[in-house]
């Protein structure tokens, strides 16, 4: 057997050691269940021309007055590069508009337009649906509990 294939030295860590992470991470269960939340909810969106993420971040941004990157950055859990990529597409759609701030025009302020809103109008239903089937598939947990257990590790 090739150096590179041989199995790692037992001792050091043991394969215990590998199934007690494999089955108490608590970090790659969320990643797993993450994941799989995501592809249901992408395949869900698909007809919309929509991911999840620009679902949310769409929906981030439907509120009274546009808000700065930043926050909406912090709410969705990303860096406000990564925040600023999301936005591009969704950008060229026209469904969102990056403005300059009118008190700092370093400031960057985020818009859904009208074309953005009737687009969450229309996907609402259908992200609702989805959302209701993965809320009865979890039959060992309140839905509401699980997101409170979540809203306090992140």
């Amino acid at each position: 057997m090739s150096k590179s294939l041989e199995a790692p030295l037992e001792s050091l860590v043991p394969f215990a050691t590998t199934l007690h992470v494999r089955d108490h991470c608590l970090c790659l269960h969320v990643q797993r269940a993450a994941r799989a939340l995501a592809r249901l909810f992408d395949e869900a969106l698909r007809p919309f021309d929509l991911t999840n993420q620009q679902f949310s971040l769409l929906m981030s941004l439907n509120r009274p007055e546009p808000p700065p990157i930043g926050p909406v950055a912090s709410l969705l859990g990303m860096d406000r590069t990564t925040l600023t990529a999301a936005l591009k597409p969704l950008e060229r759609r026209g469904l969102v508009v990056v403005a300059a701030g009118e008190k700092d025009r370093r400031s960057r302020l985020l818009a859904i337009t009208p074309e953005g809103i009737a687009l969450l109008a229309r996907a609402m239903p259908i992200w609702q649906r989805t959302h209701d089937e993965v809320d009865a598939r979890l039959t060992d947990i309140e839905p509401a509990r699980l997101r409170q257990a979540l809203q306090a590790v992140s």
